[in-house]
Formats: structure tokens, sequence, C-alpha cells
């Protein structure tokens, strides 16, 4: 045995620079063990369906997708969708909302690469135990009644918790990338797509129309081999404007979206995320921004779907070392809990 390994090793080291650290399970071993009820499956798919509709207009209400930055402790992300379930119901006939559940986080440099990576925030990158945490977390989200969402990071990882995800977003850091359109063209769930960091437009809706084609994705199949599989495209990508060097929230900024996409033959509704660079970082804002989008949307009614909001059970950040506060993000700062059940107070009677 101690032979195979060295030999793998070796083999390894012909491919890349570094040393292997652990096999992850297959995705089929993994579903079988932390297992989704066949209503969950169901649910799960209509409210896909749900959302597809407010982007298409078929549906009015507002989008409303709200929630950690990231989650690094499933105990507290759980709570926060427990306290989310009861909004989601009460204002189930204005808005739908849905949770962010954000378990990769993108770095412009270093820093902690989210829940999946490191579940431990030790650096010690126990894949493994990162991928149950996260499906166990979206596991007990759905059985609140909760859509999630997420941000598809890594594409290799992707099958261990797609299926589980209602809402799914490839990033601005990643707009551009081959591999995400691939792997987006293949998702169930509709796929948000970011401007670039620096503000650019064209780069997502290249890549919402790039997806919706069909694509050659590369995955483990059940027998843990490398498989070809040939995607059906993806039909609902849709525009996130997340601001960049500039914000870009504003009707003008909007309308001059909407120009661009109709252009490109693309005629989903757009979705504003009212942090990153449309808040400069700086929680509070999202409060601002939000009254700002619902405003334009009473005057544009068939430009806007809904917002993004990031919000915690605690407000602000930390930075991640222990102890850590219960219930604050370790990335970006977020909304407080009662500021988020203000905001959604005060939209539910405007939107």
């Amino acid at each position: 045995m101690n032979f195979l390994k060295n030999k793998a090793q070796l083999v390894l080291r012909r491919i890349y620079r570094g040393h292997l650290l652990a096999h992850l399970p297959r995705v089929s071993e993994l579903y079988q063990e932390i297992e989704v009820p066949e209503e969950t499956v169901k649910w799960i798919t209509a409210q896909r369906e749900v959302i597809t509709n407010i982007l298409q207009g078929k549906d009015r209400r507002l989008l409303v997708i709200v929630g950690p930055c990231s989650i690094h402790d499933v105990r507290a992300g759980v709570e926060y969708a427990e306290r989310l379930s009861v909004l989601h119901r009460k204002y189930h006939s204005q808005m739908y909302i849905v949770m962010r559940a954000y378990f990769e986080k993108p770095r412009t440099r270093q820093g902690w690469k989210g829940l999946i990576v490191d579940p431990d925030l030790d650096e010690k990158y126990d894949v493994v135990k990162g991928i149950r945490y996260a499906r166990k977390c979206l596991v007990s989200i759905t059985a609140l009644g909760v859509p999630t969402a997420t941000e598809f990071l890594d594409p290799f990882l992707a099958p261990y918790i797609s299926d589980l995800i209602c809402w799914g977003a490839v990033g601005a850091r990643t707009i551009e990338s081959q591999p995400h359109r691939q792997m987006a063209s293949g998702l169930h769930c509709p796929v948000g797509f970011k401007n670039s960091t620096d503000g650019n437009i064209n780069l997502a809706i290249d890549s919402i129309i790039t997806a919706r084609d069909r694509h050659l994705l590369y995955m483990v199949n059940e027998l843990g081999h490398v498989s070809v599989l040939l995607t059906e495209g993806n039909p609902h990508g849709h525009l996130i404007l997340r601001g960049g060097k500039q914000p870009n929230y504003t009707l003008n900024d909007i309308t001059h979206a909407v120009e661009l996409m109709n252009e490109a033959g693309i005629y989903h509704h757009l979705i504003v995320d009212c942090s990153h660079g449309n808040s400069g970082k700086v929680a509070e804002r999202q409060i601002h921004v939000a009254h700002d989008v619902i405003s334009s949307r009473k005057i544009a009614p068939d430009y806007i779907a809904g917002i993004m909001l990031e919000s915690f059970l605690v407000g602000g950040k930390q930075s991640v070392k222990h102890p850590l506060a219960y219930g604050q993000s370790i990335t970006d700062e977020c909304l407080s809990w009662q500021q988020t059940e203000q905001l959604l107070l005060e939209l539910s009677k405007i939107c």
C-alpha cells in the first residue's frame, strides 16, 4: 500500500508542485451519506421555477437574496435561516426571500477561502470535512423552507452541493473564465453573472450568452472516473450589477445595462447587488442603495427583478482569530439582524 501511495505521489509531482492532502469522496457517496428527501428535491425544483418566473417578469414579487457574506459557522448559519424563514413566510406576497449560503470565497490576493476549503479556520484545508459541513448546512436550511443561493467558485466542487441550490452566481473575478461558463451551462438553477470588478458589464453579457449554449463539461462520474458531459445550456442566465470602480445601482446605470442586454438578445430582468462596489463595502450603505433601487423599480418595473444584501446575526465584521464572536462575519461587513429585519419591513411596504 505504501508503495502504491509513494508511486501516486511521484506521478502527482510530475504534474503539479505540491503534495497530496486527501482524496475526496465520490459525489454519489456523499449523496447517500447526507440524503435529501424526495419532497425536498421536488421543492427545490419548484423554487427554481419561482425565481425564473420573477426574472422573466411573470411573477412581480421582489426577489431578495440576503444572508451572510460567507458562512463560517454552520450553527450560526442555520440560526440565521431559522429567523429568515419567519420573514420568508411573513412577506411572501410582496417579496420572495432567498438566503445567501456562500461556502467558497474568491480572493483578490490572500485570505480565508471559505467553509469548504478551510472549515476549521486553521489552514489545514480539510476539504472533505468542509464539503460535509456545507451539504449538511444546506439540508438544514432547505428543511426550514428557505430557498438557497450560492456562488459557484470551483467547478470541480459544484456537484457536491448544486442539487441543494435554488439560485447560483458566477462572481466578478471569474466572469471571463471558460470553465465557469461551461459549468453554468449545465446547472439546473438560474445563474446570475456579476459585472467584473472594474465594472465591465459586457463581460457578464458575454458569459450569459455563452452559458446558453451547449458545452463540454469535465466531471468525475459515479465510478470515480473523469467523464465528459455535453451540457444542455442554461437559458436563465441574467445580469447582476455589483458596482466596480464606481457604483452602478442608479436608474441611469440600470437603464444603460438593460439597453446593452436587449441589444444582445437578453430579456431577463437584472439584479442589483447592494453590497460590494455599490456600497463601498460599508454595510449600512446597503440600506440606502436598496431604497434607491426600489424607487427605480417603481419607475422601470420591467428592468429590475431584485436585490442582494449581506446580513448576519451580528453587524460588522471580525478578523479570523479565536475566539470568534458568534454570528458575525469574518469576510465582508454585514448588516445586523435587527437592521435586516427593519429594512425588509420597509421594503415590504413599498416594493
